[in-house]
């Protein structure tokens, strides 16, 4: 089982990474920061524009190390990668299942269909531990409208309909999100999901965990050997890791929505950790970024047990298992692949 190292953030905007033998120096205009050996590493995830050295650049694509560039808002920008792992006939079989419209929508029913039972998850967890203090009539009514939903989509004929069975139920999911925010209502509240940019705290929040967690999911498909832009949901497009994207469905709730609501919740971030732009967008603070960036690297070391192999696993290994579970499948080892149920 791949073992779950750390991940290297520099918030620092105008940083710049470069090698030094086996380790990794961090500076800022001509002084170093830091140094960290690469070895230890799992990956570096940098917020800024300077960039990195050709140098560390190619030595992290020869040890399969994973190099992101993100803006400081966390939108991303570009990923260095190394040797294809796996092989072509993989690869081939991918392409082959992708094209076979039969195939991947199987795959995409199991994916959606997991997704909605982890949302209804999500929420009777809430209605469980907050009964009181929420419109508990109106989470029932969602919860029930989820699981029934999940069953519908595995009868889904084709893309089409089963995306807009999706979104149908991310806005009844939605629906109820400012309801689970319990503290600091008057900083932190939901009205609708926005992105390009985020218009309030939460939405902020959201962005950031999703564009995190799509960059763990592109990273755990290419070590499996996938191409993590040939998708079976989304709409594939230049530039997009669909893929990925499909895969990052199965933990959107589970994982990133529930760790936005913590964040929220235990007061880990307050109204001061962020900052509107004149665009009206609302974005972290440095010091937002450092404590949002400490909690999910603590949150990825906490486990669980796997609903599929029965095993303990830490949440951060959780896109590498699914990755190759469902290379597992595209080779012909699985009759199915078995997406990520939280329980």
């Amino acid at each position: 089982m791949k073992k779950l190292l750390n991940t290297l953030y520099v918030t620092i905007d105008n940083a710049y990474l470069s090698l030094d033998g086996e380790n990794v120096v961090i500076s800022q205009e001509g002084q170093e920061l830091g140094r960290i050996p690469l070895h230890t590493l799992e990956g570096i995830t940098t917020f800024g524009y300077l960039g990195a050295s050709p140098a560390l650049m190619g030595k992290c694509a020869d040890m399969n190390k994973s190099l992101v560039f993100l803006t400081p808002s966390g939108r991303f920008l570009a990923k260095v990668t190394g040797k294809a792992y796996g092989n072509i006939l993989l690869r081939r079989e991918q392409y082959r299942l992708c094209d076979d419209d039969a195939h991947a929508l199987a795959i995409a029913k199991n994916m959606i269909s997991v997704k909605l039972l982890n949302c209804a998850a999500v929420i009777n967890r809430t209605l469980r531990d907050h009964g009181l203090r929420i419109n508990a009539e109106e989470f029932q009514s969602v919860y029930q409208t989820l699981r029934a939903a999940a069953v519908q989509a595995m009868d889904a004929q084709n893309s089409d309909s089963l995306r807009g069975l999706e979104g149908e139920c991310a806005s009844r999911y939605f629906s109820v999100f400012d309801q689970m925010i319990l503290q600091q209502k008057e900083d932190f509240f939901f009205r609708t999901r926005s992105r390009r940019p985020p218009t309030d705290n939460v939405n902020a929040l959201l962005s950031f965990a999703y564009s995190l967690l799509t960059s763990q999911c592109v990273s755990a498909l290419e070590a499996v050997g996938l191409d993590p832009y040939c998708g079976v949901f989304h709409t594939e497009r230049p530039g997009r890791c669909s893929l990925a994207l499909d895969l990052v469905e199965e933990f959107r709730a589970a994982f990133a929505d529930r760790f936005v609501l913590t964040l929220i919740n235990k007061k880990i971030l307050t109204d001061t950790d962020f900052v509107q732009k004149e665009n009206g967008g609302v974005l972290l603070t440095d010091d937002g970024r450092k404590t949002f960036l400490k909690a999910w690297q603590d949150r990825k070391r906490e486990t669980l047990s796997h609903p599929f192999l029965g095993d303990k696993v830490e949440w951060g290994i959780l896109p590498f298992v699914q990755a190759m579970l469902l290379a597992r499948y595209i080779r012909g080892d699985l009759d199915a692949y078995p997406p990520f149920i939280w329980k």
